[in-house]
C-alpha cells in the first residue's frame, strides 16, 4: 500500500497543494502552525471519511470558502487508484474512486489503511474510556465493513431511544414504542460486543511479544475487554434498567460504555502504572495496530507519524524507527535532529511553511 500523491484545495490552510510522496520515509518539517498536520489528516480524510480530530467538514473547509477537494492517488497490489473527495459545508461531502461516484462512504472502507499515531495517543491509556472505544472503532470500521455498519445503526438507535425518553417527559404514552428500540439496541449492540471481544484477542495475539521488547523482557502486557454489559445479558439488564432510563432520560446500557483495561505484570496501568508504563503500552498499542492490519490485510498500511517522536526518549524512538522499515511512513516534526543522530534513512523531506510545501531533500541523512 503505498501513497503516491496528494492534491488539496481549499483544504484547512491550503489553497491549494499537490504533493509526491516517496514509497519509503517522508518527513514534513517546519514550525508549529504551519499546515504539516492538515497533510495526514487529509490523507485520514481520504481513508476513512472523517478527520482524526473528530471535526465536521464544515471544519476542515478553508475559513473563507464554500468546498474544498482533496485527490489521493494510490497503489495497492499493483493496481493504481484515485479517491477524490468534495467537502461541501452545507451539504454531505461527495466521494469517488476512479471517478466512479459512491452512493456510500463504507465503500471506501478497505482500500486504504492507514494508521495515524499522535502524541494524544500516549495519553490513550490514563485518558477516560471513550478514547479506548474510538481507538478500537476507528481501526474496526476500516478493517470490517459489517462493524461499521453495526455500530452506524447502534449509535443511531442510541440517538433515537435518548429523544424518545427525552419525549416521554412531555408524553408518557410513548413508552408502549421503548421495546421497539430496545430489540434493535440489542441486536446491533450484540454484534459490537462480539467484534469487540476478537479484536481485543487479536491485539493481545500481537502486543505481548512487542510490549516485551519493548521493555526490555521486563513487562508482560495484556489487553482485557471489559463490556459493559455481556451479550447473553443484554435483555435483562435493559429492562432492569428501564425505570432508571426514563428518569435520567439517557440509555444506561450497552458497548457505548464499553472499556479496556492494559494488565501489565498483573497490574492494571490505566489507575496504576506510571506515566512511562502508560506510554510504552500506547506505543506497544500502535505498532500490534500496524501488524494486526499486515495480518487481515495481507498488506501494508500507511503510517502516520504526528510530531509523536518528540514526546518518546531515545530508546523508544528507536524501537519505532527500526519497526517501519517495511512500510510507507509519513512524518511530521519541527526538526530533523532525531533522525540526523540515530543516522535513520529519509527518502524525502518536505518544508511545510505557511501552507507551502517545498520538497528539500531526497537522502539518507
Amino acid at each position: 500500500m503505498i501513497i503516491k500523491s496528494l492534491e488539496l484545495a481549499d483544504f484547512r490552510n491550503y489553497e491549494t497543494l499537490n504533493i509526491s510522496f516517496d514509497e519509503g520515509t517522508n518527513i514534513l518539517y517546519g514550525d508549529n502552525a504551519q499546515g504539516k498536520t492538515n497533510i495526514l489528516e487529509a490523507i485520514y480524510v481520504s481513508s476513512t471519511t472523517k478527520s482524526h480530530k473528530g471535526s465536521k467538514d464544515k471544519e476542515i473547509i478553508n475559513f473563507n470558502k464554500e468546498e474544498a477537494h482533496i485527490r489521493t492517488c494510490l497503489l495497492k497490489e499493483a493496481v493504481e487508484y484515485r479517491v477524490d473527495m468534495h467537502l461541501r459545508k452545507s451539504k454531505s461531502k461527495g466521494i469517488a474512486i476512479d471517478g466512479q461516484k459512491i452512493k456510500k462512504a463504507a465503500e471506501l472502507l478497505g482500500l486504504l489503511n492507514v494508521v495515524f499515531f499522535s502524541p494524544e495517543d500516549l495519553s490513550i491509556i490514563k485518558n477516560g474510556p471513550a478514547e479506548r472505544r474510538r481507538f478500537a472503532d476507528m481501526e474496526l470500521c476500516q478493517l470490517d465493513s459489517f462493524y461499521l455498519y453495526n455500530l452506524n445503526h447502534y449509535n443511531k438507535i442510541i440517538n433515537q431511544r435518548n429523544k424518545l425518553l427525552k419525549d416521554m417527559y412531555f408524553n408518557p404514552s410513548l413508552k408502549e414504542t421503548l421495546s421497539i428500540w430496545d430489540s434493535q439496541l440489542i441486536s446491533f449492540g450484540s454484534k459490537i460486543i462480539e467484534r469487540r471481544g476478537l479484536f481485543t484477542k487479536q491485539l493481545c495475539e500481537i502486543i505481548y511479544d512487542i510490549h516485551s521488547k519493548l521493555s526490555g523482557g521486563k513487562e508482560n502486557l495484556v489487553i482485557k475487554y471489559e463490556p459493559d454489559v455481556e451479550i447473553e445479558d443484554f435483555e435483562r439488564k435493559m429492562k432492569e434498567n428501564q425505570e432508571k432510563d426514563i428518569h435520567t432520560k439517557i440509555t444506561s446500557t450497552g458497548p457505548h460504555r464499553d472499556d479496556f483495561s492494559f494488565i501489565v505484570n498483573d497490574i492494571d496501568i490505566r489507575k496504576f502504572g506510571s506515566q512511562g508504563q502508560q506510554r510504552t503500552a500506547a506505543l506497544s498499542l500502535k505498532l500490534s495496530e500496524i501488524e494486526l492490519v499486515k495480518k487481515m490485510t495481507k498488506d501494508t498500511p500507511v503510517l502516520l507519524l504526528d510530531d509523536v517522536l518528540s514526546e518518546l526518549d531515545s530508546n523508544r524512538q528507536n524501537y519505532l524507527l527500526n519497526s517501519i522499515g517495511d512500510i510507507q511512513t509519513i512524518i511530521t516534526c519541527t526538526g530533523l535532529d532525531e533522525f540526523v543522530n540515530n543516522r535513520f534513512k529519509i527518502n524525502k523531506i518536505f518544508n511545510v511553511i505557511g501552507g507551502n510545501v517545498e520538497v528539500m531533500s531526497e537522502t539518507t541523512v
